[in-house]
């Protein structure tokens, strides 16, 4: 069996040797929000910027702010090396993904190009897998009714298919990526996650790599994956389990969020003001995150009511989305306690209301939204 391995960068000669500045062709196709950000990265790009900038040109209209996405946001060595066919495939069949599924086609914009769209989690090697991933994993994710179910029967499937399993010492290195880690037939949880993760967006599921620089009894390191269905959920990528359990529970609820290295970070492809904190590659500073510590520090079962209503309910917190779903009467997520929440609900008939509420410490939680 073979596996493509490394992604070949692709000349493009359709736009003749694009210089990258604000008067560029291309920006003009963009959403006016990217226009300013892909401007300096094409500034970044040098030769390789009519690559990227051929690939805005030749996307399909309603994929261009996908690339324009990818462009806008991508760390710099990718900016001089990925081709345009590089990055028209990966968004291509990121779309053919959405729609294959049921909760494809209801995944929010800012989650599938957050967390589906992205070819890469952290800084492993840039290899072409979404395609061969969607073709062997769909079918098994249109086994399951959700997303959830899926991402359960992907955590062994995807294992099984490539003979790859956990070993702490015989895997090359931690940061491998997927094809890396099928040649080794080994891979530590950091290389684990990628694979679990990239066969989740290649399937339309929202995916993302979680981890911890080090657990406050100082036994080490540990990454993890979390996945979107109504909320995140996280799961040990090799570690099949229900969802939200595994054995980095008890360490992970006792993380100090008082403390850099003992904090909760979830990988972010679009640039934040926080680094994931890479322990094979301590320098680098790349790889935006997210603080989520208190997702597992201050985990609380909380319930919304409202009478009455029939739509769909969305909570964030600090502007981000945290959860979604469909509420008849009442819905239940796993939040964040001692946080406040931007609560907006969508009636059926169109009528919206919006309430800004903070969560008590308590486990077990019942908030009324009228």
């Amino acid at each position: 069996m073979s596996f493509p391995k490394v992604i070949a960068v692709v000349a493009c000669l359709v736009i003749p040797s694009a210089s990258a500045h604000a008067g560029h062709p291309a920006l003009d196709l963009l959403p006016e929000a990217y226009r300013s950000k892909v401007a300096d990265q094409l500034a970044k790009a040098g030769d390789n910027a009519s690559n990227l900038a051929n690939a805005i040109v030749q996307a399909p209209p309603e994929q261009r702010e996908a690339v324009g996405f990818l462009v806008a946001n991508m760390p710099e060595g990718d900016l001089k090396t990925l081709g345009s066919e590089y990055l028209l495939s990966n968004v291509r069949h990121a779309y053919l993904a959405r729609e294959a599924t049921s909760w494809g086609r209801k995944i929010p914009d800012e989650l599938f190009f957050e967390d589906v769209l992205p070819y890469v989690s952290i800084n492993e090697r840039r290899d072409d897998w979404r395609k061969d991933f969607y073709d062997r994993f769909l079918p098994i994710a249109r086994q399951s009714a959700t997303p959830s179910e899926a991402v359960k029967r992907l955590n062994v499937e995807v294992f099984k298919t490539f003979n790859v399993a956990y070993h702490a010492t015989k895997r090359p290195k931690p940061d491998q990526s997927p094809y890396e880690s099928v040649k080794a037939g080994y891979a530590s949880c950091t290389g684990l996650s990628i694979l679990l993760i990239d066969a989740c967006r290649a399937v339309g599921i929202p995916a993302r790599m979680v981890g911890t620089p080090r657990w406050t009894d100082n036994s080490g390191n540990h990454t993890w994956v979390e996945v979107w269905d109504r909320e995140w959920s996280f799961v040990g990528a090799c570690e099949p389990s229900q969802l939200n359990e595994g054995w980095f529970l008890d360490k992970a609820a006792k993380a100090d969020e008082t403390k850099p290295e003992y904090r909760i970070y979830a990988v972010s492809f679009k640039t934040t003001d926080t680094h994931f904190p890479m322990v094979w590659k301590r320098s680098a500073q790349d790889v935006p995150a997210e603080d989520v510590t208190r997702r597992y520090t201050r985990r609380r079962r909380v319930t919304f009511q409202a009478p009455g209503a029939s739509g769909e309910i969305t909570i964030r917190q600090n502007g981000n989305l945290v959860a979604q779903d469909r509420i008849a009467d009442a819905t239940t997520f796993h939040l964040p306690g001692d946080l406040p929440y931007e609560v907006q609900i969508k009636k059926a008939d169109g009528a919206k209301i919006v309430r800004t509420i903070t969560l008590s410490s308590e486990p077990d939680q019942m908030i009324e939204v009228k």
